[in-house]
């Protein structure tokens, strides 16, 4: 199948995109139902880890540790879109020995404060699809050129 077909991604091609970026949407079950964040992540054997200080995340994570992780990304050179999400149980890592493999990690959050809670979420179900990106043009009506009143 070309780039610019519609494709299921394979479990290899799946970790290839989680690899290639650091930034991905948690998304966890909170005292108030879904919740999504961004986090920095790095991906270690077939799990990601990410740092976060204490809070919504960590205490939605201890309460339902069954979560789901995408990653999104687009080529400009095919004009192909692609969307990876890793579903599983995340855990608090707590043990020194995996701490200290862990932070060896390059996970380095993006916002100030104490981040020193080290989370791993192992991958329980992976998938993931590449699609063409449909010119806008496709998208278009006799009216989206009309001139709008301005929004009160």
């Amino acid at each position: 199948m070309d780039a610019k077909s519609n494709m299921i991604l394979d479990i290899n091609d799946c970790w290839e995109y989680l690899r290639s970026t650091t930034i991905g949407c948690l998304a966890v079950i909170g005292p108030d139902g879904p919740d999504i964040f961004p986090v920095n992540y790095a991906v270690e054997h077939s799990a990601i880890v990410f740092r976060s200080g204490e809070g919504t995340k960590v205490d939605a994570i201890c309460e339902h540790p069954a979560t789901a992780f995408e990653v999104d990304g687009y080529e400009p050179e095919t004009d192909t879109a692609w969307s990876v999400v890793l579903k599983g149980q995340a855990k608090v890592i707590n043990d020194p020995d995996e701490l200290r493999e862990t932070v060896a990690l390059d996970v380095f959050p993006w916002q100030p404060g104490a981040k020193n809670r080290f989370i791993r979420i192992t991958a329980e179900d992976v998938s993931g699809r590449r699609f063409p990106v449909t010119d806008s043009a496709a998208w278009e009506t006799p009216l989206s050129h009309v001139a709008r009143a301005p929004r009160e």
